[in-house]
């Protein structure tokens, strides 16, 4: 079931504890770092690039929270990255269902970023892992996209473990995409 303002995502969840991390709603205490995520330059790689700093601080609430879809990735009280299970916008390209004309709504994706003293240590397998498991309690049966660059080969294989499988290709953001699809077990 995709969401519409019928049937709205319920949010936001409580938090959702894995082995090392805490899946939770963004608090003011995290702006610093969410500020620092989306301003690096090593983050920015793959999306574009880092957003300029002061330009983001301006914009960036007092409070970064009360966004649904957002989760923080809390490991041991910091914030070290963010899961996002948004729904994907009717206009860009990849369609999780091929064969039909997209739902106007569009179709849910996850997303995530993490601060690079985070990488290569597990962190984004646990925490998109946990925050799939709790999207397929509350939407039993509703596949999940995602979409990375193809020359994110670290993205591509997290995408992998994780149960996507490889839709189709095409050119986004001045680079090529990947974009999979995972179904939940029924």
């Amino acid at each position: 079931m995709i969401e519409t303002p019928a049937t709205p995502l319920p949010w936001p969840p409580a938090p959702i504890r894995t082995a090392r991390l805490l899946l939770r709603e963004p608090v003011a205490g995290d702006r610093a770092a969410v500020v620092e995520l989306f301003t690096s330059p090593e983050v920015g790689t793959y999306i574009g690039g880092p957003r300029p700093r002061e330009e983001f601080e301006r914009r960036l609430d007092a409070a970064p929270q009360g966004r649904p879809g957002l989760l923080a990735v809390d490991l041991d009280g910091e914030l070290i990255g963010v899961v996002t299970l948004d729904l994907r916008a009717p206009d860009r390209p990849g369609r999780l269902h091929p064969e039909h004309l997209r739902p106007a709504d569009g179709e849910r994706e996850l997303g995530y970023l993490f601060l690079p003293r985070a990488w290569g240590r597990g962190y984004a397998t646990e925490a998109c892992a946990a925050a799939l498991d709790w999207l397929a309690g509350v939407r039993p049966g509703e596949p999940v996209g995602l979409c990375t660059q193809t020359a994110n080969t670290a993205s591509v294989r997290l995408a992998e473990r994780l149960g996507f499988t490889e839709l189709e290709r095409f050119e986004e953001f001045g680079a090529e995409q990947w974009f999979g699809v995972r179904h939940p077990p029924r």
